[in-house]
């Protein structure tokens, strides 16, 4: 699935309530500590419903920003198969004047859960390979591959431009919401990718709802790693 595209200055570059689940408790524990999540409903959420956010970062002295749109577009036809598709659209900004927009569908289909690839406006497109279903429910402190992604130039898929694999994690934060994140890879295919590696973290409670989100990209450098945190405003 496509990575948030966080285009945030010329040397610097980055990529709804699912109801009816509730969280687990701690059995006999007075403070209610909620230790199992729906990740399930969790990652429908973020990918597949409407919903819309910004997310803010200083750097130097320039203030970068991307706002983000999710809208679903229903039934679609992606690599012969029939999915359900849903819009990214992402409008970038340093010190509030636009820099760049992209706009790009994630095609997935319903129980369980299963994402197939996505197309952007550049032309790219990408086959994923879920390796693991995503779990209804999971404990605090679970982690799993997901997918492994191969990203073409565009949909003849003559040239290859992109390997990446997408791992997510479920962290404690309080004693009913938790950090679920999905971490990508750098592109496996070359040493030194100008996108690098990030981390969509949401914080979430015990139904799956967002509550939070920040977006941490790490590219190489000459210095090493140069690591950018964005966060919801």
């Amino acid at each position: 699935m496509k990575k948030l595209g966080l285009i945030v200055a010329v040397s610097v570059g980055l990529s709804a309530c699912a109801g009816g689940m509730n969280g687990g408790t701690t059995p006999g524990n007075q403070n209610n500590i909620v230790t199992q999540y729906p990740v399930e409903a969790a990652m429908l959420n973020v990918y597949t419903k409407a919903r819309s956010q910004s997310l803010v970062a200083n750097i130097g002295n320039q203030t970068a920003s991307a706002d983000i749109k999710v809208t679903p577009k229903g039934s679609m036809v992606f690599n012969n198969k029939q999915v359900q598709g849903a819009e990214v659209n992402t409008i970038n900004k340093v010190n509030n004047q636009v820099t760049d927009q992209s706009v790009a569908i994630n095609y997935f289909t319903l129980n369980p859960l299963v994402f197939h690839g996505f197309t952007d406006s550049s032309g790219k497109y990408s086959l994923s390979n879920q390796t693991t279903t995503i779990p209804k429910m999971a404990t605090v402190g679970s982690s799993s591959k997901l997918i492994t992604e191969d990203v073409y130039a565009d949909r003849s898929m003559r040239k290859k431009i992109g390997t990446y694999n997408q791992d997510w994690s479920l962290t404690r934060d309080s004693n009913n919401t938790a950090w679920f994140c999905i971490e990508t890879s750098g592109n496996l295919l070359i040493n030194n990718d100008p996108n690098g590696s990030s981390s969509e973290c949401y914080k979430i409670n015990a139904r799956g709802d967002i509550l939070d989100s920040k977006v941490t990209i790490s590219q190489p450098s000459n210095n090493g790693a140069k690591t950018i945190t964005f966060t919801s405003k």
